[in-house]
Order: C-alpha cells, then sequence, then structure tokens
C-alpha cells in the first residue's frame, strides 16, 4: 500500500527538459502525453489495491464482525439503562437512601462529641485530682513531688509565662482551662512562698557571732523534716530557682564578701555534727575579726584567700557541688562582688605614681590565679572573657592610674577655682616702664603678667595663674608617660581650662551685673588663658608621644576664651553706660538752668556722672590692658559727651543767664574729668612717641570737640557764630546746619540780624 501515500511529481511523467523551468508553458502533445500516462498510473493503483484487499480478506472480515457485535451490545445497554430509569422514576429510593444517610453521619457525629466531652471531663477530673494532690503534697512537705507534679501540668495546661500569650490563649480555650490555669497558680504561689520560706530558714546571718549559718534539714508545721537539697532541686523543677540563690547571694555579699574584700576579717569554716552522729545538720562560716592591726598588712593574696575559701563554702554547703546550680549562683553574684573588689581592694593598690606600676604586677598576677579558682568551681565561665573583671582591671593599671589622676587634677582645679578671691589690694596701680613704678611693678610680679601675641601687660587672677601652672605641669607629665596615661593627662589639662568656663561664670554671675574687680579680672583672665593655650601646642606639642603628637590640639579652646572676655568687657560698658545714661536723666534735659533748683538738680547729674566715670577709672585704668582700657573708656566718654551735647542742642529757648550756667556745667564736667581724659593722652603719647606721632583727646573722642565747641558758643555773639560757620570751623567739630540754626533761634530773638546770619549760612555752601 506503499504506493497509494507517495506523492506523483508530474516532471517524472515527461520527458521534456523544459519542464524545470516552472514558468515554461506545456503544449498540447506534452499534455496529450501527460493524461496517457495518468490513466495508466491510476490503473496501476487499482490493481495494487485489488490484490492488497485479496490477500487480507480474512482480516478485514474479522473486523467487521467484531464492529457489528459493539453495536449489538450498545443496543442492548441502552435497553437496560433505559428500563432502570423507569423503575427509578416510578419508585423514588434514592431520597430514602439519603436520608437515612444523613441521620446515620448525625448520629456518628453526636455519638463521636459525647466521647469527646466524655474524654474532656475525665481529663479535667484527672487534672483537678492531680492539683489537689499538688496541694497535699505542699501541706505535708514533699516539696519535690508537688514541683514535678506542677511542671507536668504546667504543660498540659499551657500555662504560658508571656501575659500577652496567655491572655489570647484563654480567649480560645474552654473557662473549664481558664480556671483550672488559676488554681495551678494558686498552687505555685503557694509552694513559690513555702520554698523560699524553707530557704529564708536554711540560711541566715548570726550578727552576735559573725557566722553564715546553713541548715541542711528544715521544719514546716504539719510537716516532716525536709533536706535543704530537696528544696533546691524543687526549685530548680519549677523555675524558681534563681530566686532562693538571690536571697543567698545578697546575705553573702552583704555579710561576708563586703568584711572579706574590706580587709578587715579573716575566714575560718566550721562545720557541726549532730548529736546522734548521723548526717551533717548544720555548716557555719565564721568570719573572725582581727584582733590587731592588720589592716594595713593584709595583701592581695590574703583577701583573695578568703574569698576562694567563701565561694568553696558556698558550692559544697549550699549548691552541694551541682555546677549548674554554682554557675548560676555566681551569675547572681559574681558582677556586684567583682565590682566591690575593684572599688573596696583593688583600686586602693592603683599606683599613686608612675614608676610604682611595675609593683601592680603581684596583684595582677594574684587576680589572675583568683579567677581561675572560680573557674574550676564553676563560679564564673570559663568561655566568656567577659567575667575576667579583676584581669581586665589590673592589665588596665595604667588606665586606672591616669584616671585616678585626671579626676585628681579636675578636682584640685576645681578647689583652686572655687577658693580664688577675684580681687586686688586697694594701693595697686597701673604698671609701667616708668623708674617711679617699678617697685610697685615688682611688689605685684606675680599677677602681672605679659601676654604672649600682644606684648602688652595686665593683672589677672590667682586662679588664673594657678590653674595655668597646673597646666604647664599636666603636659610636662604627658611628654614624660606612656601614650596611654600621656591621653588621660592631655584630656586632663583640656578640662582642666575648661573648667573656668564652667565655674567662674557661675561664681561671679552676681559681680558680672555691677561694676567692680571681679569682672574685670575674668576678663583678663580670658585673655590670658586664650594666648597662653594657643602657645601650649607650640611649647609641648614636639616632646609628646607619637600617638598624642598627632591629635593634640589647643587651638580650639582659645577662641572660647576670647568670646567670653569680649562678651564680659562689653557687658561692662553695657552697665556702665547704662548708670551714666540715668545720670544724665536726672538733669531732666537740662532745661531752665537759670532757675536755683533746675541748675542745682543739673549739677548733682553732672557730679553723679563724674563720679562714676572716676570709679570706672579707678576699676579699669590699673587692670586693664592700655589698649583695652582706652578702646573702652573713649566709648563710654563718647555716650556722655554726645547725649550732654544733643540734650543742649535740643533746647528750644534759652535765656542768657541759661545760657551762662549751661557754660558753667559744662566746664564743671571738663574739670572733673580732667584726670581721665589725662590718662588717655598719657596712653596715647606713650604709644604715639615710638610712631613719632602726636594725637590729641580730641581724635580719640569725636564728641569731646564738639562739646568744647559748644561751651564757647553758649557766650559767643550772633555775628562770631556766622563767621565760624562759614569758615567751616563748627562742621570739622561735627556739627550742622540745623543744629546750629536750631541753636541760634534757641539763644537770639528774632531780628534783621538773625534772618541776616542765617541767611548767610544757608548760602555759605555747608549743609549737612
Amino acid at each position: 500500500m506503499d504506493v497509494l501515500f507517495n506523492s506523483i511529481d508530474i516532471r517524472d511523467l515527461l520527458s521534456t527538459p523544459d519542464l524545470d523551468d516552472p514558468s515554461t508553458p506545456l503544449s498540447t502533445p506534452d499534455l496529450h502525453l501527460l493524461i496517457d500516462r495518468l490513466q495508466v498510473r491510476s490503473l496501476h493503483i487499482k490493481s495494487k489495491v485489488h490484490d492488497y484487499l485479496r490477500s487480507h480478506q480474512l482480516d478485514f472480515s474479522s473486523l467487521f464482525s467484531q464492529c457489528s457485535d459493539v453495536v449489538t451490545r450498545t443496543e442492548q445497554l441502552s435497553s437496560e439503562l433505559f428500563n432502570i430509569l423507569n423503575l427509578i422514576s416510578d419508585h423514588p429510593v434514592d431520597t430514602k437512601i439519603k436520608s437515612v444517610i444523613e441521620e446515620m453521619v448525625a448520629k456518628r457525629k453526636e455519638v463521636r462529641e459525647k466521647r469527646e466531652v466524655l474524654e474532656l471531663l475525665g481529663l479535667i477530673l484527672e487534672l483537678c485530682e492531680k492539683l489537689r494532690l499538688v496541694k497535699e503534697d505542699i501541706r505535708i512537705g514533699r516539696v519535690e513531688e508537688a514541683a514535678v507534679a506542677l511542671r507536668e501540668l504546667k504543660t498540659a495546661l499551657h500555662v504560658h509565662n508571656d501575659e500577652a500569650a496567655a491572655a489570647q490563649d484563654e480567649e480560645s480555650q474552654l473557662l473549664a482551662y481558664g480556671l483550672l490555669r488559676k488554681e495551678w497558680a494558686d498552687c505555685f504561689d503557694k509552694l513559690h512562698e513555702a520554698l523560699m520560706r524553707f530557704v529564708e530558714s536554711a540560711v541566715r546571718f548570726d550578727q552576735d557571732s559573725s557566722s553564715f549559718r546553713v541548715k541542711y534539714w528544715l521544719g514546716m508545721d504539719g510537716a516532716e523534716k525536709i533536706e535543704l537539697h530537696t528544696v533546691l532541686k524543687a526549685m530548680d523543677a519549677v523555675g524558681i530557682l534563681d530566686y532562693g540563690l538571690a536571697r543567698v547571694a545578697d546575705l553573702m555579699i552583704k555579710h561576708i564578701i563586703a568584711r572579706a574584700v574590706s580587709c578587715r576579717s579573716s575566714v575560718s569554716v566550721v562545720e557541726e555534727i549532730s548529736e546522734d552522729q548521723g548526717p551533717t545538720s548544720e555548716a557555719v562560716l565564721t568570719i573572725v575579726s582581727c584582733t590587731n592591726d592588720m589592716s594595713n598588712s593584709l595583701d592581695g593574696e590574703t583577701v583573695y584567700s578568703a574569698l576562694v575559701q567563701i565561694v568553696m563554702f558556698i558550692n559544697k554547703s549550699f549548691c552541694f557541688q551541682n555546677g549548674l546550680w554554682m554557675r548560676r549562683f555566681g551569675r547572681l553574684t559574681w558582677p556586684r562582688m567583682s565590682d566591690m573588689i575593684i572599688s573596696k581592694f583593688l583600686a586602693k593598690f592603683v599606683p599613686d605614681d608612675a614608676s610604682k606600676l611595675d609593683n601592680f604586677q603581684k596583684i595582677v598576677k594574684l587576680s589572675s590565679e583568683f579567677e581561675t579558682d572560680l573557674k574550676e568551681l564553676m563560679f564564673i565561665s570559663t568561655s566568656d572573657n567577659k567575667d575576667e573583671r579583676l584581669t581586665e582591671f589590673a592589665n588596665n593599671v595604667e588606665v586606672h592610674f591616669a584616671s585616678r589622676k585626671k579626676v585628681e587634677i579636675l578636682a584640685k582645679a576645681r578647689y583652686m577655682l572655687l577658693q580664688a578671691a577675684f580681687t586686688i589690694p586697694q594701693d595697686h596701680t597701673r604698671i609701667s616702664s616708668e623708674p617711679e613704678n617699678e617697685e610697685i611693678a615688682e611688689n605685684f610680679s606675680n599677677r602681672v603678667v605679659t601676654l604672649l601675641f600682644t606684648s602688652e601687660r595686665c593683672v589677672v587672677s590667682e586662679a588664673a595663674l594657678n590653674l595655668m601652672e597646673l597646666v604647664h605641669k599636666t603636659l610636662k607629665d604627658v611628654c614624660l608617660s606612656s601614650p596611654r596615661v600621656g591621653l588621660e593627662f592631655y584630656y586632663a589639662a583640656r578640662d582642666a581650662c575648661l573648667l573656668y568656663e564652667a565655674v567662674v561664670p557661675v561664681k561671679l554671675e552676681k559681680q558680672l551685673a555691677t561694676i567692680n574687680q571681679a569682672a574685670v579680672l575674668m576678663h583678663n583672665d580670658c585673655l590670658y588663658l586664650a594666648q597662653e593655650i594657643l602657645g601650649l601646642a607650640f611649647e609641648y606639642r614636639p616632646d609628646f608621644p607619637n600617638p598624642i603628637k598627632e591629635m593634640a590640639v589647643f587651638a580650639d579652646l582659645a577662641p572660647r576664651f576670647q568670646l567670653i572676655a569680649e562678651e564680659i568687657l562689653q557687658r561692662q560698658i553695657q552697665v556702665v553706660i547704662f548708670n551714666l545714661e540715668q545720670a544724665i536723666d536726672g538733669a531732666g534735659g537740662f532745661q531752665n538752668t537759670h532757675l536755683t533748683k533746675q541748675y542745682e538738680s543739673a549739677k548733682f547729674s553732672i557730679d553723679q556722672v563724674a563720679f562714676i566715670l572716676e570709679k570706672v577709672h579707678i576699676i579699669w585704668e590699673p587692670l586693664l590692658m592700655p589698649s583695652i582700657y582706652k578702646r573702652s573708656m573713649c566709648m563710654v566718654l563718647e555716650v556722655v559727651f554726645s547725649r550732654i551735647t544733643k540734650d543742649i542742642l535740643l533746647l528750644d529757648d534759652m535765656a542768657a543767664e541759661e545760657t551762662l550756667q549751661l557754660q558753667r556745667l559744662v566746664h564743671l564736667l571738663f574739670e572733673n574729668l580732667s584726670s581721665i581724659l589725662a590718662s588717655l593722652l598719657d596712653i596715647k603719647q606713650t604709644r604715639s612717641s615710638e610712631q613719632s606721632q602726636v594725637v590729641s583727646v580730641n581724635d580719640l573722642i569725636p564728641s569731646l570737640q564738639k562739646l568744647h565747641k559748644l561751651e564757647d558758643l553758649l557766650d559767643m555773639p550772633l555775628k562770631s557764630i556766622t563767621a565760624a560757620w562759614e569758615s567751616g570751623e563748627l562742621v570739622s567739630c561735627g556739627f550742622t546746619m540745623t543744629e546750629v540754626e536750631d541753636f541760634i533761634r534757641a539763644i537770639f530773638t528774632d531780628s534783621p540780624l538773625r534772618k541776616e546770619c542765617l541767611f548767610r549760612m544757608e548760602s555759605s555752601g555747608f549743609w549737612k
């Protein structure tokens, strides 16, 4: 049959070679030839098919027979199915079967639920019975059995230590379980209370005999005696062993370890045996106080030996050589115990001098051996290095030594700052280079300092001098110390400087709000400290250890003190200006001074101004640097002179007598301030003599020249005033045309001459 499935290629039926080109059309002869050959091929195929059918006749007959049988059976099944469907439609059996099945399912479910309820009731009754037995065991003293039962009941009742989880579980469980949990909790509390009573009665400290007693057999009302070991096992079973151990640990720390560490007692252990020669009934740890003065002779070996003896007593007499119990006892005791050993024993052996550091190595060795003994007793962990607290402290003795010295340095600095008096003797005067003052300069040479970067001198307080002396000494120690110690000393020097900023402003808070020496001395101190601090790096850094040399910085501290000094100075200037303003306000604007009362009031104000300025001069001039004194005093005088000039120029009507009185008041002011002005001129002339220049006081205080000229204008004729304006003299003194015109109108009455003079002034070209 392969010939039926093979494709026929027309090109094979033709012999024309042009058929290789698909686009070539066939001729009529070719087409006839093609038709003939196709007919021949068709007959050939039919012959092949016929031969195939004849050769497979039996197979095809069998196939057709099987198909007929299948069709017959299908018709029979269809007929039977039709009959069944008719039978079911006439009699609805499926409905009855469904109802029977549903009833059977319901009955089985009901039976299963009742069985579960019965099982639950049986379980609840069983749990209730166990809880009852637990109560009975607690009552008769069978605490170990009660503890084991409670531990099992905790799992059965799903008791959670987490309150949130317990509340969530309680919402999804039966009420009976909640009641059983409460019953379990009551039993647990009773057992906890009973076990803690046993522990408290088993371990006690006898103050009279200085002994620590551990009783092995314990009694309770209505119960037989119980062994301490059993009590501890029961506590371990219910998870409250740490509570009992903590109670004992607290007693040991307070009454036993504290005495042993303080080097005031030695320790001996005595075991007392019961009268019937039975098992040990009681173990006693007796603390024997030293009869002689041994506090100074006891060394680290004695102290550590006593502590090891105490720990061995605990291991044998209380923890019964149970490694897990001993480890838990150590976790509760070791942090406090190690801190006590460090603070009350090791810290006292930290050397006071760097040369004694080598002698501390014996303490380092003893501390390491002591912790090794504790590891063997399971008192501290063998794997956690954090428990090696004593060894760590001893190995870092250099740091502890430096820390102690740092504390001492800062305490000394604070004490000096608090005790120092910010005053100078009353007879102290300005230290200058003049020969007559050299003797006074020698008397106060310790208080007069020359600033490093300005070459000016000023007076500072003892606090600043002593503080810088301490800082210099500390930095010298940095140069001679190891990097670790030197680093602490370096920070101590910085912190000592910062202590001035923290302590002195608070100490002098009231003085800074008034005019006094303390404020000026603090200002000088800050300038002195700022410049000294800037010089520290240049002086000591080359000799610092290399790690400190790279990180040592002092320049950041200097600007802080510079700012403090400027703030104090400006605050003092503002206080002075405020007092002067109040004094000038008392003059009432210098109005009507031709009247006696007003004149006396104005004169009193001028006297007050002179008094305040003289007080400031007495305080400032001996203490401040000349340049700062000059600048500050000129600022204050400028405020005074400009205010008085302004008040006089604001007067709108002045009588002839009034102008004379005003002139007297201005003259009185200059007369009272002559010494102050002279001191300013002396300072300026002293500095200018080196520069070959001469500067007048008028250049220092611009309003001074204006007030001097105003004093002349008060008795000057109108034409002279006009001429002074036209010549530019008044303008050079700081007067404006408006001020001069108002002044003329206030003194001179309206007249053709006044109009002419005012016109000439307006035409002169000098405006404002």
